[in-house]
């Protein structure tokens, strides 16, 4: 009982998970000036939102697709799950990578689970967390860099930051890590045909299962501890909604805080005034995060299935078609946002951002992002003194589509 769980790698080696995922996710530089050309024609358009953008398909692209664009359209389709349903969608999609996961279901099942979840989740529990396993973290990255006066932010940092508090909360031994995240990547390539897909989150499974056993057993101070253990109502999470939450973890709680905290860094270092003003008062930094969620946030679309025939802002859909509702598009409204496209720490707060999208499917870990986001710019700051973009390196490029996120964050500092 007390040996380590040991994972599996894929059985093709020479598959590279994190390849593909680039692929899939795509490489456009920009798609914001046509998603403001569409939504100024109105907020519904027959297409799928990826193929604006590439020729790589998955499995929705074969689908009746709609666009819905701008603020209120997509604030419509989020808030209406009686019509707008996330199953009809996210079956062909998350379903096949993840399992039974919360972000597939809807009401009544979606609602009974998620209570459940959110217990796990609360504001107070999550900065425990920070306490206890990201500083951690933080402190033993920057270490390795620290000394240098000069670093690539993404690769030295936002890339593995919140991989590796997944890791320290799972408990995996170090030479498991890399192949975990293998794993987690390469499940939710299915999507698009690749046999990986099926066999990583096979995989996955079987080390979850055993993992949730063990624990339960002996309960640690950790979030699958806690997720195992908690109960609402009386009644504690099945195995196998469990398990499907644990393997969307990686993605969408990994994934959320690295684009998040590479793009808000992105967005300071590129108006180093707004840094400044950051830097010399802390109590900005939740306005700032803010800004760089709706500015560029970790998703720019999202999907869900038109249960019965209905009108989105007087707009008809029909039955059984997927609408891409694009985050993006409502986060750069510019009848809810000024210079939309500006980062703009100070602007008007308003309005709230779609980031983490709305209505009863919004985001478990949006609390938890926003505390490892906070944590990392604090830490940044303090430790690496004088920041700047590197002088002689080439400036960040934001790039995709779906996830957005720039290679490489060149960086300069006093060497401390």
């Amino acid at each position: 009982m007390n040996a380590p769980l040991r994972l599996p790698d894929l059985e093709n080696k020479a598959f590279d998970p994190f390849t593909v995922e680039r692929q899939y996710h795509g490489t456009h530089p920009d798609p914001y000036p046509l998603l403001h050309e569409l939504r100024a024609r109105g907020p519904v358009h027959e297409g799928a939102y990826r193929l604006l953008f590439t020729d790589v398909r998955d499995v929705m692209c074969d689908k009746e697709n709609y666009l819905v664009l701008g603020y209120d359209a997509c604030q419509e389709v989020l808030t209406r799950p009686e019509v707008f349903t996330n199953y009809g969608a996210f079956r062909y999609t998350i379903g096949r990578s993840f399992g039974h996961t919360v972000t597939v279901m809807d009401a009544p099942e979606h609602p009974k689970y998620r209570r459940i979840f959110q217990k796990a989740f609360l504001p107070q529990v999550v900065t425990k967390w920070g306490q206890r396993v990201v500083e951690p973290v933080i402190n033993d990255l920057i270490g390795a860099f620290a000394s240098r006066g000069e670093a690539d932010l993404i690769e030295d940092f936002t890339h593995h930051y919140p991989f590796q508090v997944i890791y320290r909360q799972l408990r995996l031994e170090p030479d498991q890590a890399p192949i975990f995240h293998r794993l987690a990547i390469a499940q939710s390539l299915g999507a698009i045909g690749a046999p990986e897909g099926p066999e990583a989150s096979g995989k996955l499974g079987a080390f979850f299962e055993a993992l949730i056993e063990k624990l339960r057993a002996d309960p640690k101070d950790d979030l699958v501890s806690h997720l195992a253990t908690v109960e609402a109502d009386g009644e504690r999470l099945p195995n196998d909604v469990l398990i499907s939450f644990l393997r969307q973890l990686m993605n969408a709680g990994g994934d959320t805080t690295y684009r998040g905290t590479s793009v808000l860094l992105t967005g300071l270092l590129t108006h180093p005034d707004q840094l400044a003003a950051v830097a010399a008062d802390r109590r900005l930094i939740p306005q700032a995060i803010e800004e760089a969620l709706r500015w560029e946030g970790p998703v720019a679309s999202t999907w869900r299935y038109v249960s019965e025939d209905a009108e989105i802002q007087g707009t008809p859909v029909p039955k059984g078609a997927i609408l891409n509702v694009v985050l993006g598009s409502a986060n750069r409204d510019p009848a809810k946002f000024e210079n939309p496209d500006a980062f703009d720490i100070f602007r008007d707060r308003s309005v709230r951002n779609l980031a983490f999208a709305s209505g009863p499917h919004v985001c478990i870990g949006q609390h938890l992002a926003r505390v490892e986001m906070t944590r990392a710019l604090n830490a940044i700051i303090d430790r690496l003194p004088n920041l700047r973009l590197h002088a002689s390196r080439p400036g960040p490029d934001i790039r995709g589509h779906l996830l957005r996120v720039p290679d490489h964050l060149f960086v300069e500092f006093d060497a401390v």
